[in-house]
């Protein structure tokens, strides 16, 4: 790790359609540098309108399937995130570290490695100690997934990030095999912790663990000035 933290600028971009949130990512991954150090780095947080997302892995969701889930009052977008098919939407905390690997360390294997530690101690401060990870991908709750996880790098610049379900309508998940994996099931904190959890009670720990678990430095700064 490097001696020097690296500093992380957090944008609060409130709730966003998921083709807004992917411009506003392509936004801030797209800088014009000349040393990775000149890299200026970004946790971009947000709440998705409801919205299917399939990853490069489509495991056979064809147009009639985009059609059925439109149907249900949802978009439907295909990425270039790793993973399968999930949904965003309404009370589900969205994380996208745009971060460059290089002032941290140079590794997709880390990275994902530490976006999952994250996650497993923002639950853990939250109060449910035994969410972990699986040969799934995500994090679990025993055979529940609380947070999905889809990233994508390009030159060591992340892109697509997190989804951590905090309130979030679980009936959505219903109309599809989230990730692709069959028997088992999605849950959120407010029903592992049995009383309403918002987004930004979610956040403030999240930010605390993101910090810790990637040494750096974390600074509040408005979407608006990040778009001027």
């Amino acid at each position: 790790m490097p001696t020097v933290q690296p500093f992380v600028t957090v944008v609060r971009a409130g709730r966003l359609s998921y083709a807004a949130g992917l411009k506003l990512q392509q936004e801030l991954a797209k800088q014009n540098v000349q040393q990775s150090s000149d890299f200026r780095n970004y946790l971009l947080l947000l709440e998705h309108d409801p919205v299917y997302t399939i990853g490069i892995r489509t495991k056979g969701y064809t147009a009639q399937d985009e059609d059925r889930l439109r149907k249900l009052g949802a978009d439907f977008h295909r990425t270039d995130r790793g993973g399968l098919i999930t949904f965003h939407g309404p009370g589900q905390l969205v994380a996208y570290p745009i971060i460059n690997l290089r002032q941290f360390k140079p590794s997709i294997r880390w990275y994902v490695t530490t976006l999952e530690r994250t996650v497993i101690e923002t639950c853990r401060q939250m109060g449910i100690p035994n969410a972990s990870t699986t040969q799934d991908t995500g994090i679990w709750v025993g055979d529940r997934k609380i947070c999905a996880i889809g990233v994508h790098g390009s030159r060591y610049v992340t892109t697509h990030g997190i989804g951590l379900n905090c309130s979030t309508d679980l009936k959505w998940f219903e109309h599809i095999v989230p990730c692709g994996i069959e028997g088992k099931g999605v849950t959120s904190l407010s029903e592992q912790l049995q009383r309403h959890i918002s987004l930004s009670e979610a956040t403030a720990v999240l930010l605390d663990s993101f910090s810790k678990t990637f040494e750096c430095l974390v600074q509040e700064q408005s979407k608006a000035r990040v778009q001027n």
